[in-house]
């Protein structure tokens, strides 16, 4: 996310780029490849993160362009 906010600050985004990456990022949440390998969602076994958490963390990247806001280890919502 924070890229992206550098990139688009330099004006090298092309429309649709955001949108993509939130779609790339829902689609490789940990929910989303246990749903699609095993039918099943076991978030206790989750290690980089459900679809939503990503989608939010490239978000928060993407908004504020700052590394700091995008400590996920802090307990920060």
């Amino acid at each position: 996310g924070v890229w992206g906010h550098s990139t688009a600050e330099r004006k090298i985004l092309e429309a649709g780029d955001v949108e993509e990456a939130l779609k790339a990022a829902q689609v490789i949440g940990d929910d989303a490849i246990q749903k699609k390998t095993t039918g099943r969602v076991r978030p206790e076994t989750f290690t980089h993160g459900s679809s939503a958490q990503r989608m939010k963390w490239f978000r928060r990247g993407f908004d504020t362009g700052e590394l700091s806001a995008c400590d996920t280890f802090s307990g920060e919502p």
